[in-house]
């Protein structure tokens, strides 16, 4: 009775020790599938005739549910804002820079003054000061408008995109806001590192032509 009774006392112990280590391991697999909050600082720029500003700015940051390595999801939010001071010159067509030269890649207004505001993210790229100033982003076309709904990347290893979050055009003299709320972007086949940082452009056309542009802090992606 002795030899049965300890037996199953062994059996018993045996029991609670591998559910405490399945329970343990679920733990384990749910805390590295956690989502990531990333906190944004605020920013304000100053140019001729506007002052750019973005607040409440923040990223949720997900594994992809491909679970592949290369994937990853991140959910954006924030408010850019432009207080223009200027009088815009009305609209001059889509070769809209100074003298009727064309704009710039990230901000093209396709014929009036605007704010616009997106995310710069890539693979294996650190998009930081210095790479922003040496001109990393020319020639890179938009890759899509994220508003009310998500926008998909495929990204390779030393590949950077734009993603235009919203834009709204400036036809006066006022203060003009984009405010977006988890604005969806996945990212596929970086299977490196991602970072990603915002940029608001405020876009003045005419002969006095004026871009001012307000960079966020860069974030990894994971």
């Amino acid at each position: 009775m002795s030899t049965n009774r300890t037996n199953q006392a062994r059996y018993g112990a045996y029991c609670v020790g591998v559910a405490v280590s399945v329970t343990l391991g679920l733990l384990s697999a749910g805390a590295a599938n956690a989502d990531t909050y990333v906190p944004l600082p605020d920013g304000h720029k100053a140019g001729p005739g506007v002052t750019v500003s973005r607040t409440g700015e923040h990223a949720l940051i997900s594994p992809s549910l491909a679970a592949n390595g290369a994937g990853r999801v991140v959910w954006v939010t924030g408010n850019a804002r432009a207080d223009v001071q200027v009088t815009p010159e009305g609209e001059v067509g889509p070769n809209n820079g100074p003298l009727n030269r064309p704009g710039s890649n990230n901000s093209s207004t396709h014929g009036a003054s605007q704010l616009n505001t997106g995310y710069i993210v890539g693979c294996q790229v650190s998009i930081g000061d210095d790479a922003v100033s040496a001109g990393l982003g020319a020639g890179i076309s938009t890759a899509g408008v994220a508003a009310n709904g998500s926008i998909g990347l495929n990204l390779g290893p030393g590949e950077v995109a734009f993603v235009q979050i919203d834009a709204k055009d400036i036809l006066k003299p006022g203060v003009y806001s984009v405010e977006y709320q988890d604005a969806e972007i996945q990212i596929q086949g970086c299977a490196g590192y991602a970072q990603a940082r915002a940029y608001t452009v405020v876009e003045i056309i005419g002969d006095h032509y004026s871009k001012t542009t307000l960079y966020g802090m860069p974030f990894s992606i994971g």
